[in-house]
């Protein structure tokens, strides 16, 4: 007979089965000299045969073996045209550009694609010619196919985010002891269960990313497909998921008026793992912030994030 089980125990079952794991087997390309930093990529695998491209930035002077690491992750927006592209600072919106600004100030940064974004679809032609294969169907899609094979898209994001940080841990450039992560929105909400699995994240910033998903219920808001595993509920929600990323350093940041995230339900996520770490003694590895506003990643609030993120990986 099965004995109690831990409350992260339960929380990763919601998760179904992970992906099956593989040689990571990294291809380096390319490094083109930006302003102020350098930009190339990378190629991996995560699953046998198959391989995630992701853009690897790093700093202007950046010195073998001595740089912390970044995990930066996009956003949804219903974009699936663009994904790493944004956070590595190739989009044509600035805000969301946190991969690059996290280099220029001394970061070697990943910026890889969710599945169902950008390089992660099937061809062109492929998405004309079958609607189930392009845009939210497709997403829809390979929510379907894994909850049928026993897994989930959330562990499918989070298994392939674990790869992205066994990169970076891996490159001579960067210090394994030293890896961080941040996202806005699906990004922040892949940020925050990164932090809670892989506790080679030192520091994390979730931008608009998470609330009670029984708020988000409540208020009948639809999200992204990955946000959804069997049993959360009752495994804790997401106040449970992020008290249980202490004493690692981790911060929330959210618009008062964000009409996808309740406020109610980030406040409540904020309560309990601010209790959770003062109760354990690490009170100044928690940070909370609510901003005037709405779903987005303003400077003020950026600047703040970037500062937490350089106390925690001492830049």
């Amino acid at each position: 007979m099965e004995g109690p089980r831990s409350t992260r125990e339960k929380i990763i079952k919601t998760l179904g089965k992970m992906p099956e794991g593989a040689a990571l087997d990294p291809v380096f390309s390319g490094m083109e000299k930006r302003d102020g930093y350098f930009i190339g990529t990378v190629s991996y695998q995560v699953e046998k045969d198959e391989r995630v491209a992701a853009y690897l930035l790093y700093p202007e002077n950046f010195r073998q073996g001595k740089n912390p690491g970044i995990v930066a992750s996009h956003q949804h927006a219903g974009e699936y045209y663009v994904g790493k592209s944004e956070p590595a600072g190739l989009s044509s919106n600035t805000m969301y550009h946190y991969g690059k600004d996290l280099c220029k100030r001394g970061y070697v940064v990943i910026c890889p694609d969710h599945l169902c974004f950008e390089d992660r679809r099937p061809p062109e032609y492929r998405r004309m010619e079958n609607k189930v294969l392009d845009g939210e169907n497709y997403e829809r899609f390979m929510f379907c196919k894994l909850i049928l094979e026993g897994s989930t898209l959330q562990a499918k994001y989070l298994h392939d985010l674990v790869c992205a940080v066994g990169i970076l841990s891996g490159m001579e450039e960067v210090d394994p002891g030293r890896i961080g992560a941040i996202g806005h929105s699906l990004g922040g909400q892949e940020t925050a269960w990164l932090a809670f699995y892989d506790s080679r994240i030192k520091a994390a910033v979730c931008s608009c990313g998470i609330s009670r998903l029984s708020a988000i219920l409540r208020d009948r808001i639809n999200h992204n497909f990955a946000m959804f595993t069997p049993g959360m509920l009752e495994a804790g929600d997401l106040p449970a998921l992020v008290s249980e990323i202490c004493p690692r350093r981790f911060m929330m940041t959210n618009g008062a008026n964000d009409a996808i995230f309740p406020r109610d339900g980030t406040e409540a996520i904020a309560s309990a793992a601010k209790e959770s770490y003062e109760k354990a003694g690490y009170g100044e590895n928690f940070k909370a912030q609510l901003f005037e506003g709405g779903h987005s990643f303003p400077d003020e609030i950026k600047k703040a994030a970037y500062d937490f993120l350089d106390a925690g990986l001492k830049i």
